[in-house]
């Protein structure tokens, strides 16, 4: 079997189009001895629009832009681009490659061409499988300095070739193939088919994401005890106090630490506090020592008093 690491570069992507301007890609035997390696330029079909994937800062493609025109369009390149991605020895590897397989499927429907049809692997998967680490996402830049591979950002033969070398030294670190390190990993390959995309996945993952999604729910609910609890207590406020005319916003850590936030919401309620979820509305925000959150930053900036649990309880004597 082959290995096919490829990488994406397009002109501009937007919400149902994506302008590929290059394909860039590095084809292996099992070995990760190069077989081809190639840089196919494409013309757009349109001006550069770059951003980041969050559609802010802008980036820096290493190729001269004005002379995309003269390289043929998606549609002239589609059927070399399809052999290379669909032979049926070759396995598929990119690095984030979900994004690079969203590319190819909003083309593919771009130009009224067949859906692509492979199975493909992503190394930022595996690696995230292999660390045992699924709280983040890691670019293909950081992974590569933290593996000694030198590439250059955003040119797509060279982020294809990083790539393949990402994917050796993982299998060199675990002293196994490509294959074999999938299924060390319980990693089971994504697919594109019928226009339709499934992405990599892992037994590890999706315990993670279990695990993670009943630790959001357990939040929520103790969210919605609390504001339970604020919204009955509030009625027997008493009508003078140490905060009258005052009112208290927690911060939401806090507010899950549902014994202790009762007993210091309760002795604001008995000292003629209001109470606020906006924390830009409060007078005085109360949240841990350790917490350095975006709320508690745009208080700070408001001159607004910031007070620990033990600060605040002290204030009202409990």
């Amino acid at each position: 079997m082959n290995y096919l690491f490829f990488d994406i570069e397009c002109a501009g992507v937007f919400k149902n189009v994506a302008k590929i301007c290059a394909f860039g890609y590095c084809l292996t035997d099992e070995q990760f001895h190069i077989l081809e390696k190639e840089d196919i330029l494409i013309n757009p079909q349109g001006g550069f629009h770059l951003t980041d994937r969050r559609g802010e800062q802008g980036i820096v493609l290493p190729y001269k832009y004005e002379e995309f025109k003269k390289y043929p369009t998606f549609e002239a390149q589609a059927e070399r681009i399809y052999g290379l991605l669909q032979d049926e020895n070759t396995l598929v590897v990119g690095h984030a490659v979900q994004n690079d397989v969203k590319y190819l499927n909003l083309e593919s429907r771009r130009f009224q061409l067949p859906s692509f049809s492979f199975r493909f692997v992503d190394t930022q998967f595996l690696y995230m499988n292999v660390i045992g680490d699924f709280s983040r996402q890691y670019g293909l830049g950081v992974i590569a300095e933290r593996l000694g591979v030198e590439f250059t950002p955003h040119r797509a033969v060279d982020d294809a070739y990083a790539t393949m070398k990402v994917a050796q030294a993982l299998c060199k670190s675990e002293n196994c193939s490509l294959t074999e390190l999938m299924k060390k990993y319980d990693v089971t390959a994504g697919k594109i088919d019928d226009y339709e995309i499934v992405q990599t996945t892992s037994i590890a993952a999706q315990k993670y994401k279990e695990e993670k999604d009943k630790a959001r729910e357990e939040r929520e609910r103790a969210r919605a005890q609390f504001h339970i609890f604020a919204d009955k207590e509030r009625r027997k406020r008493a009508k003078e106090g140490k905060l009258k005319g005052k009112t208290v916003c927690f911060s939401h850590a806090l507010e899950l630490q549902t014994p202790l936030a009762k007993k210091l919401l309760k002795a604001a309620f008995d000292n003629a506090a209001g109470i606020t979820y906006r924390a830009e509305e409060c007078d005085l925000y109360v949240c841990f020592e350790t917490e350095n959150c975006p709320r508690r930053q745009s208080v700070q900036a408001k001159n607004i008093p910031v007070f620990t649990p033990e600060s605040f309880a002290a204030l009202l004597g409990v």
